[in-house]
């Protein structure tokens, strides 16, 4: 069961940026909707709640984008309502991330396979962190993994993802960074998005929660929880800087999640195009720049062919990654 972090960290390489020109003239959504799919709260949330008020802010979009929360199955249920029920709506995008490249690769999504949509483009990437509540006696890392290490059943660790899926993978990658060979013995319970996750950690059903640093900081802010490592090669900056690397305690443990959408597999391509070119020009702005460095996103600025094949290849090395570490035969 030992496996090099390096490897898993690979998942979320972060590629240089490229630059797409399509048009967005000859098409508007006429009732714009991101669908998000986990409860409020949570990353996916998060990615679509932003993204919807800032094209609508700037003009790209001419009405409010609705966001609709359709949590289960760990993205599942929003995927197969996508493939099955809304294949040609052309005023449709869905959040996604590394833990939707992850459940596509693992099967978890059964009878759905990435090429049943199309792949828009990211808006960033999102370094991991472990948290505890803000009362917690639990000071650091390593601390929390030394206590894992000595009486695996005494930690329980919440993630928004489902039982092999990124948050769980996260805690997996800090684990055996440490020294932990058999990770089989962290205790992981996965709930429909972060924010439920964080919620369980408040009343005290769990003792750690391992999530993204956007769907973290609204908790901090508010005095909640407390980060006890970042999952990045060095400390963020901005309001981000108080928080300790994984790295500096000891922990060689680095995982970043990426940020994007995708969109029905039969929408028309001129609704496709102008997606892309939508949230291409929001990327390139200086207002989401700033609602990046605001909430701990690393650059990521993938569109259209690009995005897919970023997409394609994260799927395909998870895939490997997870047969390795026995999360599927």
């Amino acid at each position: 069961m030992k496996f090099k972090a390096t490897r898993i960290a690979i998942i979320a390489t972060l590629l240089g940026a490229s630059a797409l020109t399509a048009s967005a003239e000859g098409f508007t959504p006429e009732n714009p909707e991101c669908i998000a799919p986990a409860n409020p709260g949570g990353g996916w949330d998060f990615t679509c709640r932003q993204v919807g008020k800032s094209l609508q802010d700037q003009g790209l979009i001419g009405s409010t984008m609705q966001v609709v929360n359709l949590a289960g199955g760990g993205g599942g249920v929003a995927y197969a309502e996508v493939v099955n029920k809304r294949s040609d709506d052309n005023d449709l995008i869905v959040a996604a991330s590394s833990a939707t490249a992850t459940r596509l690769a693992q099967g978890a999504y059964p009878g759905n396979t990435m090429d049943q949509v199309r792949w828009l483009a990211s808006v960033g990437a999102d370094y991991g962190v472990i948290a505890v509540a803000a009362d917690s006696e639990i000071d650091n890392l390593t601390e929390l993994l030394d206590m894992v290490k000595n009486d695996p059943t005494s930690i329980s660790v919440a993630g928004g993802s489902a039982v092999g899926g990124w948050d769980h993978l996260k805690v997996l990658i800090a684990a055996n960074a440490y020294g932990i060979d058999d990770v089989r013995s962290v205790k992981y319970i996965a709930f429909d998005g972060g924010g439920e996750a964080v919620t369980q950690l408040l009343a005290g059903s769990v003792q750690a929660f391992t999530g993204d640093i956007s769907e973290a900081k609204g908790f901090v802010d508010s005095g909640d929880i407390r980060v006890v490592a970042v999952l990045s090669p060095e400390r963020l900056g901005g309001d981000f800087a108080e928080f300790p690397t994984a790295r500096e305690q000891g922990v060689d443990a680095i995982g970043a999640n990426w940020r994007g959408f995708y969109a029905p597999g039969n929408m028309s391509d001129e609704a496709y195009d102008a997606w892309v070119a939508q949230i291409a020009t929001l990327y390139a702005s200086d207002e989401w720049k700033q609602i990046m460095a605001d909430n701990g996103l690393a650059p990521l600025d993938l569109q259209g062919a690009e995005f897919e094949a970023f997409v394609a290849n994260s799927v395909a090395q998870i895939e490997q990654i997870s047969r390795e570490i026995g999360i599927i035969q």
